[in-house]
């Protein structure tokens, strides 16, 4: 069938992982973009700054892309703009707080490339080509978020992006259950849902818990309070400065995103802060102890951040002090817990007192449980279901919840990165697989590093390294030197004294009395030997040069 009789929707990031958020809508000639986020390293992606998707099917059809269209502010739904942009020049849609963090973000990161920007708002409505895009409020972790109702002529799409069914909002403003009704009444011919919570029963509670408990943190702590969460969480900044407020503290920020993201929120009045609740981290430094909050990141337990250089003692600006109350305030993002768990576990060695979600409710999800999944599906009553945001086990326990509401299995479609799904004639099937596989940043490195240099780090890691350098002459095949065998990371070094030599006794004899054909015949030998006598399988370099 002509690809002008049908809908492609694209996953290249965010199915069957949690983060790097990004779909493509492909009808004929025509392609719109949803959100180009990052995903954060897991513990085994050793020297990774972040992780953006694979869009390679997008570049090699720029000219045919109209524009990238963003849900809400969030890095794993903006992160990977600034590199998006770069690559293929299209207008980036966002509402005004979501557009206002993207510009602070380039503006950071010394983005070099004019990004245009064009301004939407809920209850809006945009048409590209054969695409008529509607905007529509969801509620949050951060204001101004959006779901997307996109019209084709294939049919009626809802892309819902993250949401929760918060009543009581900090913001006051809740989902737009009356356009999703609206949807409904017109005929959702397929529905994209959010299952990051598709496995937690019940209800997600209201953020408006929140403040309570931090309340009583508040009013029970004797010295200073650092509260550590993501820099992008507004409704969380509001809640700590009302906090603050009612205990007779000055908040202060710190690091450069927290610090740009509330002037930002605050100038948009996305924040009712006063002015003299805020005083720069010199000033808080110099008061008493119990008359400071500070806001921060790193509680994800990133070694960078403020709170990871805290727990080392390698924070330059300030150190933990006797008395300090940390307050880690977000969810571990999935392969992150170990990360957070010795992090805490520094912080109180060194005598802080530490405060998290599983003490005291700090925090609560953004994001919907089964529950307000539930009644999403049976408010849009769409005929075919795709679960989105989350791990296959995620996604597939969501497909269940849609299955149990009357939503035909026929009519549900499990996707991963690269899967093309395509709306044609009123119903779903699966098209072509294309790449959806990780894109490594480390530095100004963007895509150099693969799979298989990950592998070689893991594995230095985990073996630790072997290097030895041989001299012969040409002339007489005979070592011009002793080999030099250096090794880290492999054995201590008591007993290294006694294997190295042994190590150099069989080059020794590899060269003089076996013979061997190239640097390859060493290596195995020398991997040989040393699992003979370590068990362990240490990567082995050896250069060879003859003069």
């Amino acid at each position: 069938m002509s690809r002008k009789n049908k809908l492609r929707i694209i996953p290249l990031g965010g199915l069957g992982e949690v983060g790097k958020n990004m779909m493509a809508y492909e009808y004929g000639n025509d392609i719109i973009v949803v959100d180009a986020g990052i995903m954060f390293p897991k513990n085994d992606m050793l020297g990774v700054d972040y992780i953006i998707p694979d869009y390679e099917y997008l570049k090699k059809r720029a000219n045919r892309v109209l524009g990238l269209f963003i849900t809400h502010g969030h890095e794993d739904h903006i992160g990977a703009v600034q590199h998006f942009t770069e690559d293929i020049h299209v207008p980036v849609y966002a509402t005004p707080l979501t557009r206002g963090l993207i510009e602070a973000k380039l503006h950071r990161n010394g983005a070099q490339h004019k990004v245009q920007m064009k301004t939407i708002q809920a209850g809006e409505t945009t048409r590209l080509g054969p695409f008529t895009l509607e905007y529509f409020h969801v509620n949050h972790s951060i204001p101004d978020g959006v779901g997307i109702g996109i019209t084709t002529p294939a049919g009626l799409v809802v892309h819902m992006s993250d949401f929760k069914f918060d009543q009581t909002p900090v913001d006051g403003w809740p989902t737009d259950f009356a356009k999703l009704s609206e949807f409904s009444n017109r005929g959702v011919d397929l529905l994209l849902s959010d299952s990051t919570n598709a496995e937690r029963p019940g209800w997600t509670p209201s953020e408006a818990v929140i403040g309570p408990a931090f309340d009583k943190v508040f009013g029970e702590a004797k010295g200073r309070i650092i509260v550590a969460t993501f820099a992008s969480l507004i409704s969380r900044v509001q809640q700590v400065a009302d906090a603050a407020a009612k205990t007779g503290r000055k908040m202060a920020l710190a690091g450069p995103s927290m610090v740009d993201n509330v002037k930002i929120a605050r100038k948009m009045k996305y924040l009712e802060i006063p002015d003299d609740l805020i005083v720069s981290i010199e000033q808080a430094l110099q008061m008493q102890n119990h008359k400071v909050v500070i806001m921060c990141t790193g509680s994800q337990g990133e070694p960078s951040s403020i709170v990871g250089r805290l727990s080392a003692g390698t924070n330059r600006q300030f150190d933990l002090k006797d008395g300090d109350t940390i307050v880690l305030s977000s969810h571990p993002i999935p392969g992150n817990e170990e990360s957070i768990s010795k992090t805490i576990n520094r912080l109180l060695r060194r005598g802080a007192k530490v405060i998290h979600d599983g003490i005291a409710p700090i925090h609560v999800s953004g994001h919907a449980a089964q529950e307000e999944q539930k009644l999403l599906i049976n408010l849009v009553r769409p005929k075919h279901f795709m679960p989105i945001h989350g791990e296959l086990r995620q996604l597939s326990r969501h497909a269940e919840l849609a299955q149990q509401l009357g939503v035909e299995q026929e009519n549900i479609i499990i996707a991963e990165n690269g899967q093309v799904v395509e709306l044609v004639g009123k119903k779903l099937m699966r098209g072509e697989r294309i790449p959806g596989d990780y894109v490594f940043v480390t530095g100004e490195s963007i895509g150099d590093i693969g799979h298989d240099v990950m592998k070689e780090r893991s594995q230095l890691a985990r073996n630790g390294i072997l290097l030895i350098d041989i001299s012969i002459d040409k002339k007489t095949g005979r070592l011009l030197h002793e080999p030099e065998v250096i090794t880290r990371g492999f054995v201590s070094p008591e007993e290294a004294t006694s294997l190295i030599p042994d190590v150099r006794k069989l080059i020794l004899r590899m060269v003089h009395n076996d013979g061997f054909d190239d640097e390859k015949d060493i290596i195995n030998a020398v991997k040989s030997y040393l699992h003979q006598q370590t068990k362990r399988r240490p990567m082995v370099f050896v250069t060879l040069s003859k003069s």
